[in-house]
């Protein structure tokens, strides 16, 4: 068990072989944002121009939500204030935002081997100044959500100061439905859901309710969100009555069109003593990494955040577009044709918890423009047992060809003579490097296809669960302007309202989808 997780499970995975993944999900104040790996990665302009065909409002275009990344973004200089000079360009980010953005402060030899092979190549991993620039594609550093002394930025960290005298924190408070505050009477009157139902103990305590004087909005993720939403009768009206909830609201879209994106850490023994590896099992290493980083040791006692605890997993993040015949075959999956469907980090060791001997670089594909959908359905009438969690992993054909082709890309970039002495091993139920270019491409295909589906796991990148649809849609749950529809008094406002998953890390598209909502809300009782 996780102290800061739900630690929710999900449904056995037809696709994955009947495994059943881990789905996390930040059981702490800040969310998510508090365990992430705190990628700063913003998508594509065509993600945010898709959002706003889609909904039938522009505001939602990458041009129109430059100003809510301002209010979000804060540059700020790596601890110990390396150079970042071509690592981004400084015109396209924003320097008075509430989250610390930062680059990777600590820069190992595996990160000069990494931008010699691009070098190399060339072609498709051509280098990116700046992923963040609204054209992803090609190899680019990687900034993160890390203050300027190492620390994580969260959005307690950025949004909490204490300052606030209009708002008020109830913790281990647990939400059981929202309850209308006004009754429909007939077919033009809509129910007002303005009261909110809550405990703070869900075995024996009871329940309390709420009402707000203006409106409720829900931000409880992508799977609080719809929880809440179907346990106050608001879903598929069939399918809330087989659970025992009575229906009040038939929005048959809630709990739907659930989207991650597929992830495999593919771990590559090397032949190096100088990845991160020791740091996560022995201990010896550990507190001398903490001490520099504490600023208490080694080179660094002029200041904080130094050594490789500054840093996150990844110094560099890579984006690639399949093949013109897949896109033919199975449909262009992306926002346009500027996003990527693949994402690749390399990293310096073995994701998480390495082996107890041996050291490790990864090679991390995620298939960031999936085609698979899944759906998150209510286990009963008890609002407080964990619901049914089927993401759907892998169902769609594109996602499987479209792991197979980020691994080709991985062994491309592998077979840059830079790794030639580097690379030892593949990840187990992997063929060697010589022999993946050798091998009868039939073969080659079935090996991956095992691999793929015994070793892909989540992304923790869920959304799309309350999606918004343009106004008087016959699908979806919200309008553009995040109101529930069909009732009055509700909004949503985190990442269940995505009504596609961006080619990025979703952190910062929900601090933009925040902060605009902040905008719409605001207006809506000032305007």
């Amino acid at each position: 068990m996780l102290q800061y997780d739900w630690n929710l499970t999900t449904t056995l995975q037809p696709g994955l072989g009947d495994r059943q993944l881990f789905f996390p999900r930040g059981f702490i104040l800040g969310g998510s944002s508090s365990i992430n790996g705190m990628f700063y990665t913003r998508g594509s302009a065509d993600d945010f121009d898709r959002f706003a065909a889609v909904t039938g409002d522009n505001g939602w275009s990458w041009d129109n939500v430059q100003q809510y990344f301002a209010l979000n973004e804060k540059l700020v200089s790596p601890a110990g204030n390396p150079s970042t000079t071509g690592k981004l360009n400084p015109e396209v980010h924003y320097y008075d935002g509430a989250v610390d953005v930062s680059l990777p402060s600590f820069s190992p030899d595996f990160d000069s081997k990494v931008l010699d092979a691009i070098d190399e190549l060339g072609g498709v991993y051509s280098y990116n100044e700046d992923v963040n620039s609204g054209s992803p594609l090609g190899l680019g550093w990687l900034p993160r959500t890390i203050d300027s002394e190492g620390r994580r930025s969260s959005s307690v960290t950025s949004y909490l100061d204490g300052s606030r005298d209009n708002l008020d924190i109830l913790v281990n408070a647990r939400i059981s439905r929202v309850i209308p505050t006004s009754n429909k009477v007939n077919s033009t009157t809509r129910y007002s859901f303005r009261t909110v139902e809550f405990t703070q103990d869900i075995t024996k305590g009871t329940l309390t309710q709420i009402t707000a004087s203006k409106e409720v909005i829900i931000c409880g993720g992508v799977v609080g969100s719809p929880q809440i939403l179907l346990n106050s009768g608001i879903g598929n009206s069939t399918t809330l009555l087989a659970s025992g909830v009575t229906p009040l609201v038939d929005l048959p879209s809630v709990g739907q069109n659930l989207s991650d994106q597929a992830f495999i850490a593919n771990a590559f023994l090397a032949n190096t003593t100088h990845s991160y590896d020791d740091i996560n099992r022995n201990d010896t290493v550990s507190a001398e990494a903490l001490a520099e980083w504490l600023g208490k040791g080694g080179k660094s006692e002029d200041f904080r955040g130094a050594g490789q605890l500054g840093d996150t997993f990844a110094n560099q993040i890579s984006y690639y577009r399949v093949g013109k015949e897949l896109t033919e075959k199975y449909g262009d999956l992306s926002a346009g044709p500027t996003s990527p469907h693949l994402e690749i980090y390399p990293g310096n060791g073995y994701f998480l918890t390495p082996p107890p001997t041996g050291y490790y670089m990864s090679m991390t594909t995620v298939v960031v423009s999936p085609g698979s959908r899944g759906s998150i359905t209510i286990n009963g009438s008890n609002p407080f047992t964990p619901p049914i969690i089927n993401p759907g992993y892998l169902t769609a054909d594109f996602d499987i060809v479209a792991m197979k082709e980020a691994l080709r890309i991985v062994y491309t970039f592998l077979n840059a003579s830079v790794w030639d002495t580097y690379v030892l091993e593949p990840p187990a139920g992997l063929p060697s490097i010589s022999d993946f270019f050798d091998m009868d491409a039939r073969d080659l295909d079935a090996q991956l296809e095992t691999y793929i589906r015994n070793f892909t796991s989540s992304s923790a990148h869920p959304v799309g669960t309350v999606a918004m649809s343009a106004k008087g849609a016959s699908y979806g749950v919200l309008d553009p302007d995040l109101k529930v529809k069909d009732v009055d008094g509700l909004r949503v406002v985190d990442a269940s309202a995505f009504p596609f998953v961006t080619c990025s890390h979703t952190q910062v598209p929900v601090y933009v989808f925040a902060e605009r909502a902040a905008a719409l809300i605001k207006n809506s009782w000032q305007g």
